[in-house]
């Protein structure tokens, strides 16, 4: 591993170096530290939280992403351990912005998957992971980031995003939480036995309940029909819920206020338009039916006389289009 001195002008390692490492690319790792380099000047901690929040898989209404400006806009914060991009990323697939001026280039925006040190409300430090999600070698990251774990000794990983469900923007936003123990689960499960596209952090949760450390995920429900506009009423959830389960005293009010806006905002937009005030009451009446019987799985279930989630995102980006204006927020 190589690891950063206090100075920061320079690294110490007995691995490989950056250049061989890449020479490796695609063979099996047999150190997970080789995927990242740690910061040695670091504060006494004892069994801190790591938050994480990975960009390219599903984040409906920018859930995570909306948290992670919030708590890195309001809280003091620095990078103590980065990961190989030039490894993990496909540059490719995810081009990176360069900057070209008049005559010559610039400036290059390189990516970053980092590890932050963040200290709430009260001075209490506390990690979090972020960055585009990996590309290649899903099994030397999360071993990485197992290891990471075990070094900085966290007492507990929590992951957040968002998902797009059929549920009404009219009614109190719904999280799944999933986790290695049951025990860490206090909220209800909406779902079954299900299979879906797989993501770094869904290994990662796997693979950290397999060395018996304890995660949690949270997938914050958002309305189908707002999924691809940001939604800081689903930000707040997710704030809510990393709160109560970590006891991290963190800020939360800026949201609130964003949330508030924003809800205000569709509000109004949705006032007078017949067609679709029938869609938001439709939904409300199958998110009470269910709401009301907790044995039922999910707001995904059967229903009757429901537009399907394509025919109700057409209809409600239809009209928000017919909306825009100058002067439109979200």
């Amino acid at each position: 591993m190589r690891s950063r001195s206090q100075s920061g002008k320079g690294f110490t390692s007995s691995c490989p170096s950056v250049k061989t490492r890449h020479e490796e690319v695609g063979e099996k790792l047999l150190n997970p530290e080789d995927l990242y380099e740690l910061d040695t000047d670091l504060p006494e901690m004892t069994g801190p939280v790591l938050l994480h929040s990975l960009d390219g898989f599903v984040d409906a209404g920018s859930t995570g992403q909306l948290v992670r400006e919030h708590l890195l806009e309001a809280l003091e914060h620095r990078v103590i351990a980065r990961f190989d991009v030039d490894s993990l990323i496909d540059y490719r697939a995810r081009r990176p912005t360069m900057t070209f001026d008049r005559d010559h280039w610039a400036s290059y925006d390189a990516p970053e998957l980092v590890v932050r040190l963040l200290r709430d409300e009260v001075g209490s430090p506390f990690l979090m992971l972020s960055g585009p999600e990996p590309d290649r070698l899903w099994e030397g990251f999360t071993q990485s980031v197992v290891h990471l774990v075990k070094r900085l000794d966290v007492g507990l990983v929590v992951g957040f995003h968002g998902i797009p469900m059929g549920v009404p923007h009219t009614r109190p936003v719904g999280v799944t939480a999933h986790a290695t123990r049951p025990e860490l689960i206090t909220r209800n499960t909406w779902f079954d036995k299900v299979q879906v596209p797989g993501s770094a952090a869904g290994l990662l949760e796997l693979r950290l309940g397999e060395a018996g450390r304890d995660a949690l995920g949270l997938a914050v429900h958002v309305p189908h029909y707002l999924a691809q506009s940001a939604y800081p009423a689903a930000a707040v959830a997710a704030l809510e819920q990393i709160v109560s389960t970590t006891g991290l005293v963190l800020p939360v009010e800026r949201l609130r206020e964003a949330a508030a806006a924003t809800d205000a905002d569709i509000a109004e937009q949705v006032d007078g338009n017949a067609e679709v005030e029938k869609v938001v009451r439709a939904l409300e009446q199958q998110y009470d039916a269910f709401a009301g019987a907790a044995e039922r799985d999910s707001l995904l279930a059967e229903s009757q006389d429901m537009p399907t989630a394509d025919e109700l995102g057409a209809q409600f980006e239809r009209f928000l289009a017919e909306q825009e204006g100058p002067d439109s927020s979200s």
